[in-house]
């Protein structure tokens, strides 16, 4: 987000992100990995450029201080047990993290330190929030966009931790709505894609019966739009066949489609429109009655909102407004 202002002369220098390893503790989690790279304490000592007896106290330390034993000797050497192998993994998540928060504070301090992150899912991006940030970029130039597409518990599960600054997702998949703020822009229309060489491409008034024949994309079992594929075949008396692929990449799905003349999958409509124009799939004529949940702006609820959020947020509404309705 927004930084204060930075004075021209005597700009304290960004320390190092080994010197803020160093300082935030960090070295006990690097320790840990190292160990299980190198399979021993002497080849973690060398590579840490410790001592051996060092590194043994401080990985005894650390046992001690999470109260299990992480490490097991084996004649193949140190290898982590159930227990260690969950500390190493959120370990390395860890440290990436502080890597990508050093490589952030870089980015900042080397422009005017303005920044937001905004996450979208694929049919809020086509319909609405594309144009928004071009419009956005022309009035705000001197700002960066950080963008994430992703599915709408993801994009709630980076809102909540602060990841993301906003989010045009759905709220219905939330544990808990209420630290969430939602503000409706659009209710969401979808449709059946197939490839353009698809058997079924060029058919008048196609039947549920004859699609469900077919191998499937489908999104994950958590997200809504699976839901409601399944009940509209529900709903028509027919159950999905043939399910080889399972994803959340409206990229993959498109790829899949160019590149496969069987298979079927739902899509946002304005997202299979914009593929369509470019020849990558086609728009199957089949009727799908099942109405998606609508998508909005996402902002943690009760969180101080900076002007030049409000400003995207205000390009999100006129292009939400300006979008062409369908009857």
């Amino acid at each position: 987000m927004e930084s204060p202002d930075k004075p021209e002369q005597d700009n304290p220098q960004l320390a190092s992100l080994h010197a803020m390893g160093g300082r935030l503790k960090f070295k006990q989690l690097k320790l840990l990995i190292a160990i299980e790279d190198m399979g021993s304490v002497h080849q973690a000592a060398a590579l840490l450029h410790m001592s051996q007896p060092g590194v043994s106290k401080a990985l005894k330390e650390i046992e001690e201080a999470i109260g299990v034993t992480l490490f097991a000797r084996t004649p193949q050497g140190l290898v982590p047990t159930d227990m260690g192998g969950c500390a190493i993994r959120y370990a390395r998540l860890m440290l990436s993290s502080l890597s990508h928060m050093h490589q952030e504070l870089l980015n900042i301090s080397r422009t005017s330190g303005l920044r937001i992150a905004v996450g979208t899912i694929a049919g809020a991006l086509a319909a609405v929030l594309a144009n928004a940030l071009i419009t956005f970029n022309q009035l705000h130039p001197d700002v960066t966009v950080e963008l994430q597409e992703g599915t709408s518990a993801d994009l709630l599960e980076g809102l909540q931790s602060g990841v993301l600054d906003l989010a045009l997702c759905r709220t219905s998949v939330a544990k808990r709505t209420d630290i969430f703020h939602f503000e409706w822009l659009h209710d969401e229309e979808v449709a059946v894609a197939v490839s353009p060489m698809h058997a079924l491409s060029q058919t008048r008034n196609v039947r549920w019966e004859q699609v469900v024949q077919y191998p499937w994309i489908l999104f994950p079992g958590h997200m809504p739009l699976r839901t409601l594929l399944e009940r509209e075949a529900a709903s028509n008396g027919v159950v999905l066949g043939f399910r080889p692929v399972e994803t959340a990449s409206t990229f993959a799905t498109a790829l899949l489609l160019n590149k496969s003349p069987e298979m079927v999958a739902l899509m946002s409509l304005e997202t299979l429109e914009f593929f369509a124009a470019r020849g990558t799939v086609a728009r199957l004529d089949l009727k799908v009655h099942a109405s998606a949940e609508p998508y909005g702006i996402v902002t943690r609820a009760g969180a101080v909102e900076p002007d030049i959020l409000a400003a995207l947020k205000d390009c999100i509404r006129r292009q939400a407004l300006s979008a062409p309705r369908r009857p």
